[in-house]
């Protein structure tokens, strides 16, 4: 029994045959790590870095942006002009007086104006043929722009190679005197539009005249036709000749160079050439005369090209 045993434990213990072996896996090297000049940079798979500042910071941006915008709307819309009001009230300052202020003031020298409002029958026509005449010769014709203008403005800009400047009615320059800058910008643009457009709606074209005439700048510190006229003339608005009422029209472009005690003969030709324009424009007294404010709804027989 002990043989037989003996026999079963040496046969457990012997080797298998070799055939019945597995030979061992063989080694392999770890992977090499991969070059990130490899990476396919076109994969814009990978989810952004949860991390990354930029998507708050964007955010932000975007609200301090739309804030700014919302502000300063309502700031334009709280500051906007009543302009339904000068149907009956005469504007108490105007912008290009208030900076005239303020440059007296920066150079310690005094602020004060000549300024004295008047109605329109005290303004004489000669002056308000005039200013038609050389400023804005379809005034009575059109809603506050004028395609005429703009048009010899255009014309002017290619003779002389050089960008156009916008050519301005009689009702835009009220808009931008009263309540604007001489300051070049879109936003200054489109107020200027917005408001010119709200003065040929809300007011008469006498009245509309009428404040062109009163805030006008006629010299250095000298604004409104009264004014002018008794600082220049000694006399009353109400009694300025044609010839004096040309040579305050002929000023208006440039008031500080350009006025009746200025010896320019350049500004003494344009005195010429409105006085000449005027006999050409007879029609205008039917639109001047106070009881005839507005447009009859018809055109011109004859509009001169602007004074350059």
């Amino acid at each position: 029994m002990e043989e037989e045993l003996d026999s079963q434990e040496t046969e457990a213990d012997a080797e298998p045959p070799a055939s019945e072996i597995e030979p061992p896996a063989p080694e392999t090297e770890p992977p090499a790590p991969e070059d990130p000049a490899d990476e396919d940079p076109a994969d814009e798979s990978l989810p952004a870095d949860p991390d990354s500042p930029w998507p708050r910071r964007l955010r932000v941006a975007g609200i301090i942006v739309g804030t700014t915008i919302v502000l300063w709307l309502l700031l334009v819309w709280i500051t906007w002009p009543d302009v339904g009001a000068l149907r009956t009230e005469n504007p108490e300052t105007t912008a290009f007086i208030e900076m005239y202020r303020a440059s007296q003031r920066d150079a310690e020298r005094s602020d004060e104006v000549a300024w004295s409002p008047v109605p329109y029958a005290r303004i004489s026509p000669n002056l308000k043929r005039a200013v038609v005449a050389s400023e804005d010769s379809e005034f009575f014709f059109h809603d506050g722009f004028s395609s005429h203008e703009m048009k010899e403005a255009l014309k002017k800009a290619i003779r002389e190679r050089e960008a156009p400047r916008g050519a301005s009615t009689i009702t835009q320059q009220v808009a931008k005197n009263l309540w604007l800058t001489p300051r070049r910008s879109l936003t200054r643009k489109l107020r200027e539009a917005i408001l010119t457009k709200q003065l040929e709606k809300e007011l008469s074209k006498a009245r509309i005249l009428e404040l062109h005439l009163n805030i006008a700048e006629f010299g250095p510190g000298i604004y409104g036709a009264e004014a002018a006229a008794r600082h220049y003339f000694g006399l009353a608005a109400s009694g300025l000749s044609p010839r004096q009422g040309a040579m305050l029209a002929a000023g208006l472009p440039r008031p500080k160079r350009w006025n009746p005690s200025s010896d320019s003969e350049y500004y003494r030709s344009r005195v010429e050439r409105i006085l000449d324009i005027e006999r050409r424009l007879e029609y205008l007294d039917r639109y001047i005369d106070p009881e005839q404010p507005g447009s009859l709804d018809v055109q011109p027989p004859e509009v001169p090209s602007p004074l350059p």
